[in-house]
């Protein structure tokens, strides 16, 4: 059985879904991976066992001509390997890749991890891609959604009907990479981090605007962001920004990652103040399953992770006092009190977000193929 995996990065399909793919080879099956070429992250995904299939795909591009030449490659792609069934994530590959498919009376299913802003505006571009997602699920048997909240406003624009609407809780995290180490945080300091792409819409501004009020009433108090920077995002945070920051000594700016288990482990609670619309967080999970208080907005997607009060705080979107209450409230919190919040949190990924019941339910849908 051949299968294919498309997603806008190699980084998202590696550390994302990299389970997924180590399962279906295990279970025999041929992987393959489209996405665009990075040197780094197709090379981790070879390694593993899978197929990868480089193609170029500008993400936040608007251009047709370039949009109808992906499909094209899309469609040769497939034509030639004559896949099992496909599985599609992100806007691109789950519109072109879609179609591409559907055309060869190949079955698909389209993940959508997260509506971003093509839901959050009003435009010709966001009416254009209402329009090419409905055409595009057309013929999907399933489409996957992260939270009920995305699932309702595709029903309620009558992208798709309710009975094709399936819900995934996240794309899962691995417990087993992903553990508790009391040890490796220092008690007696309080650190929070922002784990993410240097984006204004993921609240990093936010971040850094309640860090400055906090500072003054607690200095020894640490902030911390990790993550890329997304220079060819309209929302991307320049360089500048976050070396001014840092030379403010308001936030310290620790670039990006391929393993974010230490800076984690080091910490004492994950912060995501996102406006951005979300599927699932995954560094929301990726704190919980490590024992870590959360705070994050109480936005679609974000709220999913946290129970307010059992496992973190939620906080309004884009309200820096509202942040900076939800972060002195951890603050103020006992040694013991954040343990407890913590391995709450662990509790919650194992009953919920457990990444062995995301492969369950692909491992379903992958036979219902054969």
């Amino acid at each position: 059985m051949k299968l294919i995996f498309s997603g806008n990065t190699a980084w998202s399909m590696y550390n994302f879904r990299r389970q997924v793919f180590k399962h279906c080879i295990n279970k025999g099956y041929d992987v393959y991976v489209i996405a665009p070429k990075d040197n780094v992250f197709d090379k981790k995904l070879i390694e593993i066992g899978c197929k990868f299939i480089p193609i170029k795909l500008d993400r936040k591009g608007t251009n047709p001509f370039s949009d109808i030449k992906l499909c094209f490659k899309y469609y040769q792609i497939f034509k030639q390997i004559q896949p099992s069934g496909c599985f599609f994530y992100t806007i691109k590959p789950n519109i072109y890749g879609s179609i591409a498919a559907s055309l060869l009376r190949i079955p698909y299913i389209p993940i959508t991890t997260g509506l971003g802003y093509i839901f959050n505006a009003k435009n010709y571009i966001s009416i254009i891609a209402k329009k090419l997602y409905k055409l595009a699920f057309q013929k999907a048997p399933q489409v996957w959604f992260l939270n009920q909240e995305d699932i309702n406003s595709f029903i309620s624009e009558k992208i798709i009907p309710p009975s094709k609407a399936k819900l995934l809780r996240g794309e899962g995290i691995d417990l087993d990479y992903f553990k508790i180490h009391e040890d490796a945080q220092k008690e007696e300091e309080i650190t929070f981090i922002l784990i993410g792409r240097m984006l204004w819409d993921k609240g990093v501004g936010v971040f850094a605007n309640a860090a400055k009020l906090l500072k003054k009433k607690y200095s020894k108090v640490q902030f911390l962001i990790l993550g890329p920077i997304d220079i060819n995002n309209p929302k991307g945070i320049p360089q500048k920004q976050l070396e001014e920051w840092n030379n403010q000594n308001i936030i310290r700016y620790l670039g990006e990652t391929e393993d974010v288990r230490n800076y984690i482990n080091k910490c004492t609670c994950v912060v995501l103040p996102s406006f951005y619309r979300e599927g699932v967080p995954l560094c929301l999970m990726e704190g919980a399953a490590s024992g870590k208080p959360l705070i994050t907005t109480n936005n679609i997607g974000c709220k999913e992770v946290v129970e307010d009060g059992y496992n973190g705080f939620l906080c309004e979107a884009q309200n820096v006092e509202s942040l900076a209450s939800a972060m002195e409230k951890i603050i103020n919190l006992s040694p013991e009190e954040r343990k407890i919040m913590g391995k709450n949190g662990r509790k919650k990924m194992e009953k919920e977000f457990n990444i062995d019941l995301i492969i369950k339910k692909y491992e379903s849908a992958i036979n219902q193929l054969k």
